[in-house]
């Protein structure tokens, strides 16, 4: 039969930061985990479209002209009139201009799109990482409880043999023998429970990162402050802000239409066997720009750039109070451990103590189940414990912004 003793340490977990079960786990870090979560990712498409959205509009942007040209043709002749050979043929080429300043405004407009389709890269990377880290210490704290549960039956197939030989030898009740086994059904039922659990999370884990191996999910815990400057989602957030700043500074150059230099080439033919005369001319068109145009056009650039500023204020506020929340829980979660450890190291002895006992048959088989079950307790709450303490470092570190 095996001790008690080999149960507990088997249970164990030593170290406070690695995930039990799953530092041995695979041959993919963390890092590249989220880089594989985010490729697969429709966000991921959705930001790169946002990158040659505004390279198309760097190249729009860059133009030598505001619009592209138009080409003017027209004809009139009297054929359904006098009928007296007359006609009248013109080509126009129209060439819009940039207001003075516009052409800047747009160029300086697109960089901060490009700037910001980056950012929002960075940021959508950060959020991965959070659903990757989240999911890696799930599957660490469902791989110590498969773990526990199976040790937990080993151990009471070896109480349930020891007994059964016992009461063939009259030593014990019957009783006894069909308490063993029902115990030792019940710790057979949990443990095929906790692996059918752990499959569901592998096949999570799949559907989000497309790999079949689990990282290490233990990080070195940064020891800095927050330093919101270079978060990734308030980086996103402040050229957010940037680009409706300077799409205001587009609107406010752009008070008309742009204005077009027309150039024409006109041929008349005042009646038959007359020669026909051509004529070039250059024109200009000037569109006025009136308040039912601008003023709608404004007001939406200036509620844009309001609610940005707004909601960049706002994310400093919650980052700053998320990260003093998530270093009080880091704490706190590592006092807990520590209690957590000590109480299973009690638990663990008595349970040694007992089964000793029970073999010198001083202690009866109940007794022996009940320190058993305490211990199995202990120690499943001291396994949670340390993954809770890890999901704990690790919210901290995606609170901060600080990316695998």
């Amino acid at each position: 039969m095996l001790s008690c003793v080999l149960l507990s340490a088997a249970l164990a977990q030593p170290s406070s930061s690695a995930p039990p079960g799953v530092t041995s786990a695979g041959n993919v870090t963390l890092a590249q985990a989220s880089e594989s979560a985010w490729q697969r990712a429709v966000q991921a498409r959705e930001a790169d479209g946002q990158i040659l959205r505004a390279q198309a509009e760097r190249l729009a942007a860059s133009s030598l002209w505001a619009a592209p040209p138009a080409l003017e043709l027209s004809h009139r002749n009297d054929r359904w009139q006098t009928n007296q050979g007359r006609r009248e043929s013109e080509v126009g080429l129209a060439w819009p201009l940039w207001l003075p300043g516009q052409r800047a405004a747009r160029n300086a407009a697109v960089d901060a799109a490009l700037d910001l389709g980056q950012a929002a890269v960075q940021a959508g990377r950060l959020h991965f990482a959070g659903l990757v880290r989240e999911a890696s210490w799930r599957m660490a704290a469902q791989t110590a409880e498969v773990g526990l549960a199976d040790t937990q039956a080993k151990y009471l197939k070896g109480v349930a043999d020891d007994v059964e030989r016992r009461v063939k030898a009259g030593d014990l009740a019957h009783a006894d023998a069909l308490a063993a086994k029902a115990e030792l059904l019940s710790a057979t039922a949990a443990q095929s429970a906790a692996r059918e659990r752990l499959q569901a999370l592998r096949s999570q884990w799949v559907v989000l990162t497309g790999l079949q191996a689990i990282p290490d999910a233990t990080e070195t815990l940064s020891a800095s402050g927050p330093d919101l400057s270079s978060h990734p989602n308030v980086r996103l957030a402040e050229l957010t802000v940037d680009r409706a700043r300077k799409r205001l500074d587009v609107v406010n150059v752009s008070r008309r239409e742009p204005p077009e230099v027309i150039f024409r080439l006109r041929q008349d033919t005042p009646g038959r066997a007359e020669v026909a005369q051509n004529s070039m001319g250059i024109g200009v068109s000037i569109p006025f720009g009136t308040d039912g145009r601008n003023q709608p056009l404004q007001a939406t650039a200036l509620s844009e750039l309001d609610i940005a500023q707004t909601a960049v204020q706002r994310l400093r506020d919650r980052l700053t109070a998320e990260a003093v929340v998530a270093r009080a829980a880091v704490l706190s979660a590592q006092e807990q451990l520590d209690a957590e450890r000590t109480r299973a190291g009690l638990l663990r002895e008595r349970a040694s103590l007992i089964d000793r006992s029970f073999k010198a048959g001083e202690t009866p088989l109940p007794e022996l189940l009940r320190s058993l079950n305490a211990a199995s307790q202990a120690e499943a709450a001291l396994a949670r414990q340390q993954t809770a303490a890890g999901l704990t470092r690790a919210q901290l570190q995606q609170t901060l912004g600080i990316l695998p």
